[in-house]
């Protein structure tokens, strides 16, 4: 199949999910976002999400597929969610198959940081490239892998968990038992919290909502100097993670998106001075630190690419 047609991207977040109708990278509709909070468990979440689904595909018939990002361990190739640790009773749902019965439409459900890889490999910065690491940056840390013009999933779907790798080995202990978690160091909160440190110590009282990553980037525009020290030491902790990542894969560009992307050179910057300086010649000569393309729409936008894709359909 050579024409590209219409597709279903859905946005599955503990707090809302966002459904849209994309064609390519373009998201063309949407509908109100389902408030997840609002059901009482998977089945009537399911049946909201079906509901919208159908009310799009009234209004757009061109609809070929739908894809799915969910944020919790997704096995890809059936299309079970495993868990969702802040949706109650969201545990090994078959939402591939309940989707597509419901729909009649071929479906394909997806971990939303892959999707995020998926849509600026596809569609975005990484387009063309054949070797990429992409990072999203938001409350948590997540990312996807592509080797050999392939997403790499790993033998049980998990791989590309870049937010769970470690930068010390005597750090803090993360969620699932290990230690110095990248993502329990520079997720948003993380990163108020050691700024508000930073201030006290210099004897400035801030709100913690004052040292968010936005405020923290308009600080240091102006050329505060704790702001500065702090994304300083943001891109020292992230260049860890991204040199191994390099010495792993040898990537051609690390896409980095998400709140704390939007910083841009005081984030970019410091990054490339930490990361460049522990990396030999073949790692780094023809290696970009690049933005990504898409902000809150990545999710969608690979979601429902992959599922184009993964129908058959040129992409």
């Amino acid at each position: 199949m050579s024409e590209t047609p219409l597709a279903i991207g859905v946005d599955f977040g503990g707090t809302t999910v966002k459904i849209g109708v994309l064609y390519r990278s373009n998201l063309i509709d949407t509908a109100p976002p389902i408030a997840t909070q609002d059901y009482e468990g998977p089945d009537e979440l399911i049946d909201a999400m079906v509901r919208v689904i159908n009310d799009l595909r009234e209004q757009h018939p061109g609809i070929a597929a739908i894809g799915v990002g969910m944020p919790g361990f997704v096995n890809f190739e059936e299309g079970i969610v495993h868990n969702l640790t802040n949706v109650r009773g969201w545990v090994e749902i078959p939402l591939k198959q309940r989707l597509s019965d419901a729909t009649l439409l071929p479906t394909v459900v997806e971990n939303d940081a892959n999707c995020m890889a998926y849509a600026e490999w596809k569609r975005g910065s990484g387009r063309g490239l054949n070797h990429l690491v992409a990072i999203t940056m938001g409350t948590g840390v997540g990312g996807g892998v592509i080797v050999n013009g392939k997403m790499v999933r790993g033998c049980q779907y998990g791989a590309g968990e870049i937010g769970q790798t470690s930068i010390d080995y005597q750090g803090r202990v993360g969620a699932y038992g290990n230690k110095g978690a990248l993502e329990d160091y520079v997720g948003n909160n993380e990163i108020a919290a050691d700024a508000r440190a930073r201030y006290e110590q210099a004897g400035i009282y801030k709100n913690i909502a004052d040292c968010s990553p936005a405020a923290l980037a308009n600080a240091a525009t102006n050329g505060d100097e704790v702001a500065l020290q702090v994304w300083d030491d943001v891109a020292r902790k992230m260049a860890t993670t991204i040199m191994n990542c390099c010495w792993l894969l040898n990537p051609e560009a690390i896409i980095i998106g998400g709140g704390v992307a939007k910083a841009g050179d005081l984030l970019f910057g410091p990054l490339q001075t930490h990361l460049f300086s522990q990396l030999s010649g073949p790692f780094k000569d023809h290696l970009s630190l690049l933005p990504a393309r898409f902000g809150s729409e990545a999710g969608m936008v690979g979601a429902a690419t992959l599922a184009l894709e993964e129908a058959g359909f040129a992409v």
